[in-house]
């Protein structure tokens, strides 16, 4: 933890970005067990950094039960989510990576680069709303759009929907949905719930290419 006055330590940032993500998906109170899985660390070890965090006024921390950030982490955990999805974006429409690529990149150097070349990359890309796996990117002021998307897996059938975002950024899983054509602005429509295997029975694309995803990957695909 930096100390009082100073700047924010990489790993500071990062738990704080976590757990605002985690947030994000409905969660009032964010897990011990949640954290340690997301950031891949001992449970144990993210009890000490929220104790740490709560004496910071960084996080409200519940025995037992979790933290939820506070105005003041809510702040910073916007400024470094900011700062992750518009390098993402840039890696990609500039460097030219893949979008199974750029998570890792991202998480590194969104902790080196100033604020001044974000705010260049943010210019640069004509002031993008969303980064190339969909999340809404952070204004400059930390708000952060709200999101309408509900998952595949719970859409309705015969709907033309069209993804908005894929909330799985491992490399194996992105290169499987662009594999099938499932990336953000695809259109795309549940045409069966095959109850049995627990899949859906999808067309995807203009060309309304028929496949089969599970129900489980499904709820990683959020459309609108």
């Amino acid at each position: 933890m930096a100390k009082s006055g100073s700047a924010p330590t990489s790993t500071v940032e990062d738990y704080l970005k976590c757990v605002l993500v985690q947030q994000q998906g409905g969660a009032d109170l964010v897990s011990m067990g949640q954290i340690a899985s997301r950031l891949d660390v001992a449970p144990g070890t993210v009890t000490a950094m929220m104790k740490t965090l709560a004496e910071s006024g960084l996080v409200e921390y519940e025995p037992y039960s979790g933290v939820r950030l506070t105005a003041a982490g809510r702040r910073l955990g916007m400024h470094v989510l900011r700062r992750h999805r518009l390098i993402e974006l840039f890696l990609v429409q500039v460097i030219g990576l893949d979008w199974s690529e750029v998570h890792a990149e991202a998480e590194l150097l969104e902790h080196a680069v100033s604020d001044r070349l974000i705010e260049r990359i943010d210019e640069m890309l004509d002031f993008p709303s969303v980064d190339p796996h969909g999340d809404p990117i952070p204004d400059r002021s930390g708000v952060l759009e709200e999101d309408s998307a509900h998952t595949l897996a719970s859409a309705p059938t015969g709907t033309a929907l069209e993804v908005a975002r894929v909330a799985d950024q491992s490399s194996d899983f992105l290169r499987e949905m662009e594999r099938m054509g499932l990336v953000p602005g695809a259109a795309v429509r549940v045409m069966e719930r095959q109850e049995v295997t627990d899949a859906l029975r999808l067309e995807v694309g203009e060309a309304a290419t028929s496949l089969t995803l599970g129900l489980r990957a499904a709820a990683k695909i959020f459309v609108r």
